[in-house]
């Protein structure tokens, strides 16, 4: 049946106006967003930014339009995901022109990420039928305990720049599939690719109108009243740890508690056992580390090697960075390319001019081009250089020593975060002994920190977050238990 659905647009689409509501229409806060292109510093349009009454007329709507939407069929809401999925396959190009300019994503990374959400799509079309209910036996004779599952009503959602599209739709369309409305509020750096594209995306397939706004503003203006907004019942966060703390905070004190996901931070480690394959290791640091420049959560933030591998690791590990091409992010062969803005930039300069202080030694360095930082090896990370300890969002590697297997998880587990790892040995049963002793969400054996499937349970330990992405843990999150009792028998009471 999915197979069956072709969309063919050959226009591409515009954007001046923001989703509001069910309309496209401009920002009442009589502000402009410029939103450029990190490589070139060009312009690549200016939108009106939303004001606190488009937020709330964004709620509204949601609040309308979810009735209605809850009450199609399972099959109806799967109809318009799959309709999604083939509106993204003939935009294929289109999306990643957008991830390419907009947030300063290399061609290959870009590509990954249009894949991703495709997948996150189609599992998403699977959910309608899978929030079952169900029923309870109890010590109550005569009664019958129903336990239905209903959707939360309207989400919020608010997603960062790295990966935006794919940030955004993994809560987006699990949410639209179990029948809630949606308000997305994207970061500003990537407003098209981590939301406006989407409203189009969703519009070309059908979604009805209010169902779906992609607002965006200052977020002194409209930050506080969008997580404080009582109409939402649940608000989906990926971003900062510090960020993602105080939107816990305001959404448990303010006029209606929400539920909360959180994917914030992370230092994640990945391990090199004394019995790793050196080029699968090498392989692996290489990818982890510097895909979309290190701008991922769920990067390899450090890279730790058993000391009887360290030296042959670093050498090879340098061999090949040498050789990485950075620059232009339209370049086919390009691995590493801009950071998304002048601020992060600054961020990651700073943090190479602090572990030069901190009296980690270069191995590898170049000078920065525009916002394009080449990739910088650091090894001699001792517990002073700062470089270890935070997360970098930038191409820079740290290789730290560890003398034994125990150290290597003892530096692996010591950080505030937990949100993915990742271990290289050439035994597998070592590799998942070790795993379960990581302080994290996530540990994958024989493979780098980044991976993310759509059902899969995505996400943190200790200050990486809160609940899990991925298909069960989103049904969880996103709908709500309804326990209905009826007592078919009269019962006997004390008094």
């Amino acid at each position: 049946m999915t197979n069956a659905i072709v969309v063919q647009r050959p226009h591409p689409y515009s954007f001046q106006e923001l989703l509001i509501g069910g309309r496209w229409q401009t920002g009442s806060a009589g502000t402009l967003y410029r939103n450029t292109n990190p490589f070139t510093g060009e312009t690549l349009l200016e939108v009106p930014e939303a004001s606190i009454d488009d937020i709330n007329a964004a709620f509204q709507a949601a609040t309308l339009a979810q009735r209605d939407w809850a009450a199609t069929t399972p099959g109806e809401r799967s109809q318009v995901l799959y309709r999604a999925v083939a509106v993204l396959d003939a935009r294929h190009a289109e999306v990643v022109d957008w991830l390419i300019k907009e947030s300063g994503s290399v061609r290959t990374k870009a590509e990954i990420e249009w894949a991703a959400v495709r997948s996150i799509i189609l599992e998403a079309a699977t959910l309608p039928t899978r929030a079952w209910g169900r029923i309870i036996p109890g010590d109550i004779p005569g009664k019958e305990n129903r336990i239905y599952r209903k959707p939360v009503g309207v989400v919020s959602v608010i997603s960062p720049w790295n990966w935006p599209l794919h940030l955004s739709t993994r809560a987006l369309a699990p949410a639209l599939a179990l029948g809630n409305a949606v308000v997305l509020k994207p970061a500003s750096e990537t407003l098209v690719s981590g939301g406006l594209l989407l409203g189009k995306v969703f519009e070309e397939a059908g979604l009805p109108a209010g169902v779906l706004s992609v607002v965006s503003g200052d977020n002194n203006l409209i930050g506080d009243p969008f997580v404080l907004h009582p109409a939402s019942r649940v608000l989906s966060f990926t971003g900062s740890t510090r960020v993602g703390k105080r939107i816990a905070g305001l959404a448990t004190t303010g006029q209606v508690l929400k539920k909360v996901q959180l994917e914030m931070g992370g230092n994640n480690p990945l391990v090199i056992l004394d019995d790793a394959d050196l080029d699968q290791a090498v392989d692996l640091a290489i990818v982890g580390r510097f895909l979309h420049q290190g701008q991922i959560c769920v990067s390899a933030n450090r890279i730790i090697v058993q000391d009887a591998l360290h030296d042959r690791f670093v050498e090879a590990f340098v061999d090949r960075v040498r050789g990485l091409k950075y620059g232009d992010p339209n370049a086919a062969d390009t691995v590493i390319g801009p950071l998304i803005n002048q601020r992060q930039f600054d961020s990651v300069a700073m943090m190479i001019e602090q572990a030069h202080a901190d009296g980690a030694t270069l191995c590898f360095g170049a000078q920065p081009q525009g916002l394009v930082m080449p990739p910088h090896v650091f090894t001699d990370i001792t517990g002073e250089v700062r470089l270890g300890r935070d997360e970098i969002f930038g191409p820079v590697a740290p290789v730290i020593r560890a003398a034994s297997e125990e150290q290597a998880l003892h530096i692996a587990n010591d950080t505030e975060y937990g949100l993915s790892s990742a271990v290289v040995t050439g035994d597998l049963d070592r590799g998942v002994r070790f795993a379960q002793r990581i302080e994290a969400g996530m540990t994958h054996v024989n493979d780098v920190p980044a991976v993310d499937l759509a059902n899969m349970p995505f996400g943190g330990e200790k200050n990486s977050g809160l609940g899990r992405f991925g298909a069960q843990g989103l049904i969880d999150d996103l709908t709500t238990e309804h326990w209905i009792s009826v007592q078919s028998t009269r019962r006997q009471y004390p008094f």
